[in-house]
């Protein structure tokens, strides 16, 4: 009987010894900001907030995400959102509350007020959201934990101009999102 037990704890030590270091390491994903340990696991949360009072995410250049925002017209009635990414994916729905490097969601805002929150790259939006006139979609990146991406302290977002003249048509141009990388309007 001792032989069985002492070969039954080898394993479950050996595993012990294997797993404890990995486990270490997985707990300093933070990384340090002027020399201080961030409180968060990206970035740095800023005091700076958004219209919509979330705080800033700072990221460094380099490592930001980045959205591009097009919008056209759709034949059946409203316009069609498509979104382009780089360094950036959209986290499934019931995603942890955690900021994750290039992870999140994207708010969608239409003159400058919250339509919707996107997990994808698409959106159909309806035209009592866009009456007639010229308006400005905006599309901003959203770390899971509710703050903002943002670079030099303006949030990480892209805006397209469109005209709704009442009776849309699938001739119309699209409309691009400004600036790239895309930081701020």
């Amino acid at each position: 009987m001792p032989m069985t037990s002492w070969i039954r704890r080898t394993p479950a030590a050996l595993a012990v010894c294997v797993l404890l270091p990995l486990g270490v390491a997985g707990c300093t994903s933070g990384h340090a900001h002027d020399g201080a340990d961030s409180p968060s696991p990206v970035g740095k949360v800023l005091d700076d907030t958004d219209e919509t009072g979330r705080h800033l995410r700072e990221v460094d250049r380099k490592d930001a995400p980045e959205v591009g925002v097009e919008v056209t017209p759709y034949l059946g009635g409203g316009w069609d959102v498509r979104l382009t990414f780089q360094h950036f994916h959209c986290s499934a729905p019931g995603a942890g509350r955690t900021a994750v490097t290039g992870r999140g969601l994207v708010h969608l805002l239409v003159d400058g007020r919250e339509v919707t929150r996107l997990r994808t790259r698409a959106y159909r939006l309806p035209d009592r959201l866009v009456p007639q006139g010229t308006h400005h979609v905006t599309a901003r990146l959203y770390a899971d934990d509710g703050t903002v991406w943002a670079v030099r302290h303006k949030p990480v977002q892209s805006t397209a101009d469109i005209t709704a003249s009442g009776a849309q048509t699938a001739t119309a141009e699209p409309s691009t999102g400004t600036a790239a990388p895309v930081v701020g309007k």
